[in-house]
Formats: C-alpha cells, structure tokens, sequence
C-alpha cells in the first residue's frame, strides 16, 4: 500500500541534451520502488496498483547538480509541482561538446526529507556526433499492446493485463526485440556503471519513445524493455486525468505531435526515422510532423495492428507523406522491415545488414 506518511523520494525520469540546453524532468513521491520479481496475483496486483495510487509531493525544493567530464559543475535549483513533477531546463551556451558516440551522461538530483539530505542519479541521452540518423518509436500497441490508451471500456476490458502482469509476464509484439535491438544497436543502458561526470554507453542510434500512457507507467515500460533487451531512450509520456482530455482519441495525435515536434527541434542536424502503428491515429500524426519538417523524416514505419482498413483520415494522412516524397512503409509484423531499412536510407549500413538477417532468422 502507498501510505502518505512514507519519506519522500525523487522517481528521476529520462533526460537528453544537445549542446546548448539539457532537459530533465522527476516526480516526488512518498511511495516505495516498484519491485518486480513478486509473484502470485495478489502481489501482482498489488504491485501494479501501487503505480495508480501513488502519493504526489507538492512544492519540494530540488537541486540539480550537473558535472560536466571536464569537471566543471553547476547547480539548479526547482520546486516540484501541484503534481508532483519538477522540469529543469538548463542553458549549456554550447559549452558541452557531445562525445564521438551516443551515450548516457549522468546527473545529480537532491532533495531532503525526514530521514536528512537524499541523492538519486539521473540520466541523460547525448547523441554521438557521428549520430546522424536517430529513432522516434511509439510504444502503445508497436512494442507491447497496453490496453490502457483505447478509453475506458479498452481500459476496463484489459484491466487483467494492466493490473496483474508484471513486466516479465507481457509478451511483446513478434519481432520487435530483434528489430528495435539491432536498428539501436550498442549497448543497453547499466544503471551499476554510473557515475556523475561519466558517460555511460548507449546504442549507436539514439531513440526516444512516446506514449499515451500515464508517467506512472515510467518505471514499468523501462522494466519491460530491459527485459526484452529492448534500446532504452527518453520516454515522453502524460500526465493523466479522468477526463476527455485524456481518453479522447484525438488527444493522442495532439500529444505525440507535440512531442515529437519538439524533440526534432532540439536535434536540428539529425534526421529521424519514426515508428507507430494504425490503432491511434499515429499515420495521421505523423503526416503532420511531415508537413512541419518536411526534410527532417527519412521514414515513417505503420504497424498495421488493428488490421481494419485505413480510415479517410489515414488514408489524407497517407496521401500528405507520398505528396513529400517521405519514404512509408505499412506492415503488419517487423520480420518484414527490409523495406523500411531502405526506406530510411539504411540499405548500405552494415548494421542495416545486421539488421536484416536478424528479423529474417527471428521470421524462420
């Protein structure tokens, strides 16, 4: 159970930078760390509960330390939100250089509560200077089918699958793991290899995730694709409320556009290739973020998921990407993907290869 009276802990969520500005965000919480090696229903449930119910911490002081490899050190001072959250964004001036490869920076955060002065790590995605492709994916029903973003009859429907497996019980979507693991390439992020001031090694390609399901879920999506050897990234997810606003189908597309949108503006020299499927309305999002950076998208990949036919505004959707000349692939599974590999201009990429002949022996 999740008792107000717990100390108060900082839930660090994950952060990216380029030169110039470095964004991080965390939620204070009087909870426990989600534990995931419970068994049983009932301590199933009980685990998954606890992500709903959890208790926010208002106007907390927080102090962000950021250490740089060469040693220079700054401190940032926010207070947490009605909700709990607290947002840094700071202002490097272009004096943090990114490192040759894509990697994970670490960062401080401190806070204080009953038991004295508290530290928990963050990190931070910094893509490699020799990144020149990175990868936007969806999460909900592209890499594992949630069952919480379709309204509250989905929710109500799936609410076995939301409340009672554990990240090591969901199965991901077929071939997803050899796909999304070779595309990233690299290696998987080691919270025991951290260190303020060190970097620590990320895929090749960075990634980043967007999502329609509440930031309660952050800890669960991070366990899930650790155990499915999945690339880790910044996960932009929303802050829920049992309203319109959140159940609304239209404010799925409003979220990942916005999203999206500005993780493409704070990378300016990379290109992206984006991932979604067709159960919320990403083709239609997607065609949107075409028209706004038209020479900013190398490819766009659907996962035909719900397997009904396009509706009028996936197919305008459809139509506004091919009038751009943008590269889509529409697909039903990811053991199919050589064409989106080309499509993204990835065809003569040893890793594409690798690629390739991954989702070819996941396929046999």
């Amino acid at each position: 159970m999740v008792l107000p009276t717990r100390p108060v802990r900082i839930q660090p969520y994950y952060g990216y930078r380029n030169e110039d500005r470095l964004r991080i965000s965390a939620r204070a919480l009087r909870a426990d760390h989600h534990r995931y090696d419970r068994r049983g229903r009932i301590q199933a449930f009980r685990t998954m509960l606890a992500h709903f119910v959890s208790h926010e911490v208002a106007g907390l002081a927080v102090k962000l330390v950021v250490e740089r490899n060469d040693g220079l050190r700054s401190d940032h001072h926010a207070q947490t939100d009605a909700e709990g959250f607290v947002h840094f964004d700071v202002e490097l001036n272009g004096k943090w250089l990114h490192a040759k490869h894509t990697r994970w920076e670490v960062v401080e955060l401190h806070w204080t509560n009953r038991n004295g002065d508290q530290c928990v790590e963050g990190h931070v995605l910094s893509p490699g200077d020799h990144a020149d492709l990175a990868v936007i994916s969806d999460i909900d029903d592209t890499i594992i089918e949630t069952g919480i973003t379709g309204g509250v009859r989905s929710l109500l429907r799936n609410w076995r699958r939301v409340l009672a497996e554990l990240p090591d019980d969901r199965i991901a979507v077929p071939g997803a793991d050899a796909f999304y693991g070779a595309l990233g390439g690299g290696a998987l992020l080691d919270p025991d290899m951290a260190q303020a001031g060190k970097g620590v090694p990320a895929t090749h390609r960075p990634f980043f995730y967007v999502s329609s399901s509440p930031w309660n879920l952050f800890s669960y999506l991070v366990a899930f694709k650790q155990a499915r050897g999945l690339p880790l990234g910044p996960i932009m997810l929303r802050d829920w409320g049992m309203n319109s606003e959140t159940f609304g189908s239209s404010s799925h597309g409003a979220h990942k556009t916005e999203a999206i949108g500005d993780i493409l503006a704070h990378y300016p020299h990379l290109r992206f290739a984006l991932i979604g499927d067709d159960t919320q309305g990403d083709l239609p999002a997607y065609a949107e973020l075409v028209e706004r950076f038209p020479t900013r998208i190398a490819a766009i990949f659907i996962r035909t998921a719900a397997g009904e036919p396009l509706s009028a505004e996936e197919i305008a959707g459809k139509a506004t990407i091919e009038a751009h000349s943008v590269p889509l692939w529409l697909g039903d599974d990811y053991s199919t993907g050589q064409n989106f590999l080309r499509a993204a201009g990835l065809s003569s990429d040893r890793d594409a290869e690798k690629i390739v002949e991954t989702v070819e022996q996941e396929a046999k």
